[in-house]
């Protein structure tokens, strides 16, 4: 993130999206919480100092791919509170910020108001950005997964940017470190039998997302 001027239109509009969504999913009672409060403080961890890529800005793009992928998801508001959650604990050095995550979901969504089983489904959701591998028929999860890797499937010139960012992320770690260990991952996700699992996943972004993890891996092969 810049150290311009914070970007208030963009906070505000965030704001909203998480009350519409935490609204809608605990059926509309005008009597738990505020919901403003536990954008607020989800906001607060989303503009890190340590986040390059894992910003505001993924949180909304996130968000954008849950409303074009709406349609598919059995609870598109879960889906959209896992989004909030998913990386809201997100330390680059540390390897259980899925748990960590998840387990903030666990203790927030209750006292904002949530049922017992929402509030396990969104858990459910954000341990499943593990792995990004949901079971046939978990349209919750293909949505949330999909939405989440979509940036993979970005211009050539967004996804370079995008590389760059997990780049800066990862700056503790000395550069062949870091190739071995990206080109790993790159290759683990290419060997997948498919990337999305939603139909306009596998349409719209699949061939690109591929293009993209090729090109960046015979860079960092050279």
């Amino acid at each position: 993130m810049s150290d311009s001027a914070p970007d208030t239109s963009g906070t505000s509009a965030l704001r909203g999206r998480w009350r519409e969504a935490l609204l809608a999913a605990r059926g509309g009672t005008g009597l738990a919480p505020d919901p403003e409060p536990y954008a607020d403080a989800l906001l607060a961890r989303w503009a890190e100092p340590q986040r390059r890529y894992h910003t505001t800005a993924h949180l909304t793009q996130v968000l954008d791919r849950v409303d074009t992928l709406a349609g598919h998801a059995a609870d598109p508001d879960l889906v959209r509170l896992a989004v909030w959650f998913h990386d809201a604990v997100y330390r680059p050095d540390r390897s259980e910020n899925e748990e960590r995550s998840a387990a903030l979901a666990e203790r927030a969504l209750p006292e904002a108001g949530l049922p017992d089983g929402a509030t396990a489904e969104v858990a459910r959701l954000v341990r499943l950005t593990v792995t990004h591998d949901p079971a046939d028929g978990d349209t919750n999860g293909e949505v949330l997964c999909d939405a989440d890797l979509a940036i993979l499937a970005a211009s050539p010139k967004e996804y370079a940017a995008y590389a760059a960012q997990v780049r800066e992320e990862y700056g503790f770690v000395p550069d062949d470190a870091f190739r071995e260990g990206r080109a790993a991952v790159l290759r683990q996700l290419l060997e997948l039998p498919r990337l999305f699992r939603t139909p306009h996943g596998a349409a719209e972004w699949e061939p690109r997302a591929r293009q993209n993890l090729t090109t960046e891996l015979e860079l960092l092969t050279r």
